[in-house]
């Protein structure tokens, strides 16, 4: 029973995988997601249900668009099969209410936080509806299990610290530090990691930052006045602190110690 359960979780987060794709593509622009029909965004050909498929349709594609014939991005598959086997794995052996609404939680946050991630380091931006539905669904969990004043003080400090930090940098440099969507998503985190935890977020994504940047800047792969993507880091430690626990607890005390 529990193994056509994982089976059906892995078909549920392929479905879903399909979906984030379409977010991941039109919410960076005018696009409705939720109404007009998939298309090749070459030649604007309209799919069928069956070109949908996730993950088999570009394998029976072979990843090419059926009308065209232009090459469809690998995205499409990866994220489809990246959010299922996301779905297999956050889906445990616990098939009471509990399991599961412990499941759509952790699931419903990992795509936020892909859809994050992929927007980020191909525009630069970090929707402002996904922050929004992303503390939603943070806000409706912590009511029942933290005392409020851990998701009050957390997303204070999430939210006014780099906001206050990027200020006086702007003042002082004429230059914007953090952008609003990296500020807002410091702020979101901040309800479900509290206080501690979101300060704990903000060191580990500067010193992830600094260990990726400076070598690159070393050997001048990106300019120094370059804008980089910041919520990649942000998202890197906050999926460490949120899925494993006891590593992000190995890390903090080695950096102490």
């Amino acid at each position: 029973m529990i193994l056509l359960f994982k089976i059906y979780a892995f078909i549920f987060g392929a479905l879903i995988g399909s979906f984030l794709n379409v977010l991941i593509l039109r919410l960076p622009t005018t696009e409705k997601f939720f109404i007009d029909r998939s298309r090749c965004p070459k030649c604007g050909f309209q799919l069928k249900w069956f070109h949908n498929i996730p993950i088999l349709s570009f394998i029976g594609l072979r990843g090419k668009c059926a009308n065209c014939k232009t090459n469809i991005s690998f995205q499409y598959p990866v994220i489809e099969f990246l959010t299922a086997t996301i779905s297999l794995l956050l889906f445990g052996n616990d098939i009471s209410l509990h399991g599961l609404t412990s499941y759509l939680f952790f699931f419903t946050v990992a795509c936020c936080l892909l859809v994050h991630f992929v927007i980020d380091i191909r525009h630069q931006i970090l929707p402002d509806v996904i922050n929004v539905y992303l503390g939603v669904i943070f806000f409706i969990h912590v009511v029942f299990f933290f005392h409020w004043k851990h998701w009050v003080l957390g997303g204070l400090i999430g939210f006014l610290v780099p906001y206050l930090i990027t200020y006086v940098f702007y003042r002082i440099k004429g230059v914007i530090g953090l952008g609003g969507g990296d500020i807002k998503l410091f702020g979101v985190l901040g309800i479900y990691l509290g206080p501690l935890g979101i300060i704990h977020n903000m060191l580990f994504s500067c010193i992830l930052g600094s260990l990726l940047m400076l070598p690159l800047l070393m050997f001048k792969v990106i300019k120094r006045d370059q804008a980089i993507a910041f919520g990649p880091f942000i998202i890197i430690v906050a999926v460490i602190q949120i899925y494993f626990p006891s590593v992000f607890k190995m890390m903090l005390g080695a950096l102490l110690f």
